[in-house]
């Protein structure tokens, strides 16, 4: 069915590394699900108010599933601002679009959420006699039915595109299962016990949507503040560098997301201080272009290392030891020696991991006493760089 659905809605869909061809199974997608919510969310409506006789568990899933629809709708939209190009006021794109229609969507089911819960709440403490109709349990099992079927369309795509929207939509779809599940459970026991838990399980419908939502809130504002990229996102551009011939060394690597296939990194690049600088340059280019091809943007700093200085190597390879010692996660880079009349001037970064709970006067006045002690001749002067990734 998936593969029969996007032969008929995206031209060439098999190439879904193509941007254009990722958004159109992004837009599919939504137009998808905003049509089989619509059906099931009125379907479960009607079978609570005419056929269960006002049940508000089953009104209440309903409405959590007309939440979905609208859900797919802001998606839909999302992936349609998000494919336009970038222009004078947008440098970057509008590929953000994409995370401020989730936004939406979860505040949406908010507000949602909370309505339900207060109906629900009126219900328990004023119960009405719920109605038992076949018909109305058929539409709960044909429900649950289409949800898992949406729930693996979803998942299927997600996994296609690399869509983090489309992988919550399926975990979605498969939480609706469960919440209908529950539900038809409820109308049995009313149905052959006599106990009510319509309202109870109304209210647990609307605690699950209000969840939902906070979750959702949580995972579109993260990358709209600047959420740290993923490691092994950082371990490939990182790798990557490090496998040309002449690179011996990679720091303060820096990621930007202006939304999904829209990254822009920068990059410090040791090389040997004995290569032609025409020839380091090149290799810069090289590497700089190579990414590009990947459709990644990398602006590489080009870092002389002097190798032929036995003093500065054998004090670099002790310093690295040494800092190890104070916390593991702290490394050094840019290590320079400027001799003077009467001390020698030891210059180097310390990147500190932006988790670190000490703060840059302490790492300054720990290295400096470590250096100090072992190398009295040597006055440190060190330049503190929190590090903008996470760490591993």
């Amino acid at each position: 069915m998936t593969e029969w659905i996007l032969k008929l809605f995206v031209k060439d869909y098999k190439n879904a590394e193509r941007p254009s061809v990722r958004s159109a199974i992004g837009k599919t997608a939504g137009g998808v699900a905003i049509g089989v919510n619509v059906l099931l969310s009125l379907l479960k409506i009607l079978a609570g108010a005419f056929l269960l006789g006002g049940s508000v568990s089953v009104i209440a899933d309903g409405v959590n599933n007309l939440s979905d629809a609208a859900s797919g709708l802001i998606s839909l939209l999302g992936f349609k601002l998000a494919e336009k190009p970038a222009d004078a006021e947008h440098p970057y794109g509008h590929g953000r679009y994409e995370y401020l229609s989730g936004l939406m969507v979860a505040l949406l089911i908010l507000v949602i959420g909370v309505e339900l819960l207060k109906s629900s709440v009126v219900k328990i403490f004023s119960p009405g006699k719920t109605g038992f109709s076949l018909i109305a349990l058929s539409i709960l099992l044909f429900s649950i039915l289409g949800k898992l079927w949406l729930m693996y369309f979803n998942r299927n795509l997600s996994l296609r595109i690399h869509s983090e929207t489309l992988r919550a939509t399926s975990a979605d779809s498969r939480n609706d299962v469960i919440t209908t599940l529950s539900v038809l459970i409820a109308a049995l026991i009313s149905r052959f016990t006599g106990f009510d838990l319509d309202g109870y399980i109304g209210a647990a419908v609307a605690l699950f949507i209000l969840y939902s939502g906070y979750g959702l809130v949580k995972s579109t504002i993260d990358p709209l503040l600047g959420k740290a990229p993923d490691q092994s996102f950082i371990d490939h551009i990182e790798q990557k560098v490090l496998s040309y011939e002449g690179v011996l060394g990679t720091h303060d690597l820096m990621v930007h997301d202006y939304g999904p296939g829209r990254q822009f990194a920068s990059i410090h690049v040791e090389i040997s201080a004995d290569i032609d600088a025409l020839k380091g340059h090149e290799l810069i280019d090289r590497i700089e272009q190579d990414f590009k091809k990947e459709g990644l943007s990398v602006v590489i700093h080009y870092d002389p290392i002097c190798n032929s200085d036995s003093e500065l190597g054998e004090f670099r390879l002790w310093l690295e030891q040494e800092v190890k010692k104070i916390d593991p996660s702290l490394s050094i880079h840019d290590i320079r020696m400027v001799p003077c009349a009467t001390h020698t001037n030891l210059i180097f970064d310390c990147m500190v991991p932006s988790s670190s709970q000490k703060s840059d006067r302490q790492v300054k006045e720990e290295l400096t006493t470590i250096i100090r002690d072992s190398y009295p001749a040597y006055l440190p002067v060190i330049h503190i760089d929190r590090s903008y990734l996470s760490t591993k």
